[in-house]
Formats: C-alpha cells, structure tokens, sequence
C-alpha cells in the first residue's frame, strides 16, 4: 500500500532579496517548499534563484518592514494560510566604528526600528498563522550577546540585537500554548552586510540554519543559537 505523500510546507520569509534571504528562499525551495518571500523592491533575484521549474512554488510579496499599515495588510492577505516556519531577516548594520555618542537620533532610530521593532510587529502579526509544530525564527546575531560583548564596535547594531533578543524573550513569556522561538545567529557571512572578509558563505550558514530549525521545530521554548544548532549566551 502507498503512503499518500506528506504535506506541501510552507514559509514566509522576511526580506528574501539578497544575502541570507535569498539564499534561505533558494534551499527552502530546493527541499519542495511552498516559499513566501518578501521584497522591497529587487524581486529580479528571486525569480532566477527559483527558475522556471520551481517558479510556481515562489510567492513574492512587497513588504517595507517599517511601515506597519504594509504588515498588517500581508498579514490580510495571507490570513487563513498556515505558515510552518516564519523567518524574519531584514535588517541593517550600523557603521563600526560609530560610537554611541557621534551617531545622530535619526540614524539610531533607523537602525533600532529596522532591527528591532519592525522584526516585533511581524512576530505579532504572523505568529497565530504558525502552528504549534512549527518555528518562528528571528535573524540575531552574537554581536547581540552582552556576555560575548568584549570588543565593543558596531555598538548601535550590537545595541538592536540585544533589545530584539529581549524582546523575544517578553514575547515567549506570554505565550499560552508551547512554540518554538529562536534567536539565530548566522555567522559572520561573506553578504553585503557582512562584507568580503567574512569567513563563512551563505551556502553552509543558510544549510546549517535549516538543518537547526529542522531540529527544533516543534520544541516548545526560546532559544538563542547559531547556524551549528550551538547556544549563544545571551
């Protein structure tokens, strides 16, 4: 007797047009996924990471994830779908060697908006789409971590991850029924953020995150981990 196939899975992932997103966008589809990416503007990229023999398992939508009225309207356009995993990537970096002092509001709020609030409003909005086997998945990084912090640099950047990280935390202690949330760590990746001298490509960060939200989905609980499935102190 056959078993009748699994079920077509589904992710949305948060700002798919380059770096980790794109290349996230690219494996969730090689693996038969139903792939929901956001773009403000390229979609170009996309549609070759997915060519013409998977093209209809990719949706693209337009979303600039610091206008809250673009969630809310996804948010309606994708109510009743169940999304398996959300990943929200979008992000910025401030400049290295910005001291806390010389950078102006303007350019903090960007970057605490962008990394921190904006990545909070979609994990409200969407996580009553993610079932409980499921995963809601936020990209940190171990620059977040105030244990690890030791060098200093970046220190606006190192300032959003830190507060997302918080905040993941106050939202996992108001859930009333088990998920699985994770912080993720990338590695520092060889993308237009990260720069040509990272040591990592985006091919085995983003397989190594795969493999982890693989492991975890399902697992109730917060986690901050990296790319290895390895914990980050927070």
């Amino acid at each position: 007797m056959k078993s009748s196939p699994s079920p077509e899975k589904t992710i949305l992932i948060v700002g798919a047009s380059r770096g980790l997103g794109l290349g996230l966008a690219r494996e969730y589809l090689a693996r038969g996924w139903r792939v929901i990416a956001t773009v403000r503007l390229d979609r170009e990229r996309l549609i070759a990471c997915a060519g013409s023999e998977l093209l209809s398992k990719l949706e693209i939508e337009t979303l600039d994830t610091t206008l809250p009225a673009q969630i809310a309207a996804l948010r309606e356009r994708l109510a009743g779908r169940q999304i398996d995993v959300l990943v929200v990537n979008a992000g910025v970096m401030s400049r290295h060697d910005e001291k806390i002092g010389e950078i102006s509001e303007q350019d903090f709020n960007w970057v605490m908006v962008t990394n921190a609030l904006s990545p909070m409003r979609i994990v409200e909005e969407f996580s009553g789409l993610v079932p409980e086997s499921g995963a809601i998945v936020v990209m940190s990084s171990a620059m977040g971590s105030i244990t690890r912090n030791t060098t200093g640099g970046a220190e606006v950047y190192r300032a959003s991850k830190a507060a997302l990280n918080t905040l993941m935390r106050s939202f996992a202690s108001r859930q009333t029924k088990p998920r699985t949330l994770l912080a993720m760590h990338p590695g520092w990746v060889r993308t237009e953020m990260g720069s040509d001298r990272a040591p990592l490509d985006v091919e085995t960060s983003v397989r190594g995150m795969v493999k982890v939200i693989d492991a975890e989905a399902g697992k109730p609980g917060m986690r901050f981990v990296n790319y290895k499935g390895e914990t980050v102190e927070w």
